[in-house]
């Protein structure tokens, strides 16, 4: 099993792309491990929300909505200034869907400030024929519902 990382640092109300298309579409990849982290623990006290999407967002949002077939995961981290008494706490849940197309971080801050550090791991596999096309149509699919 062959395991890609990514990590970045983001501001609030930022997204960021992972690029992982390709031309054929015969590589996936399926979220093994997501973590956050505040840029700063026990400095800015802040309440921390990041999606992964399947799709680019148009803005956004602080809500996590597990019915929404284009969240791939989302995570919660709470950085608190007062040091011990109140540690950072995190909640990270992703799905165990095969993607094979760019996916997209999104960071909200919903109440404080500050930025959050964030780190996925994705399983990389080869994908048979059909496969490939069921992935690359389910995102087809998703685009052209986000856009009606």
């Amino acid at each position: 099993m062959t395991i890609k990382s990514f990590r970045g640092l983001m501001e609030d109300n930022t997204q960021d792309t992972i690029v992982l298309h390709t031309n054929n579409g015969s590589t996936g990849y399926r979220i093994v491990k997501f973590e956050l982290m505040p840029s700063n623990p026990g400095g800015a006290a802040g309440e921390h929300v990041v999606n992964i999407f399947k799709i680019p967002q148009s803005t956004n949002s602080n809500d996590i909505d597990f019915s929404d077939n284009t969240l791939l995961g989302a995570g919660y981290a709470s950085n608190s200034t007062s040091g011990d008494s109140q540690p950072t706490r995190q909640s990270v849940i992703f799905d165990g869907e095969i993607f094979n197309q760019d996916i997209y971080v999104t960071h909200r801050i919903q109440n404080g400030s500050g930025s959050i550090n964030y780190y996925i791991e994705l399983e990389v596999m080869k994908l048979a024929l059909d496969e490939s096309t069921v992935a690359t149509l389910k995102d087809i699919r998703n685009i052209t519902q986000a856009n009606e």
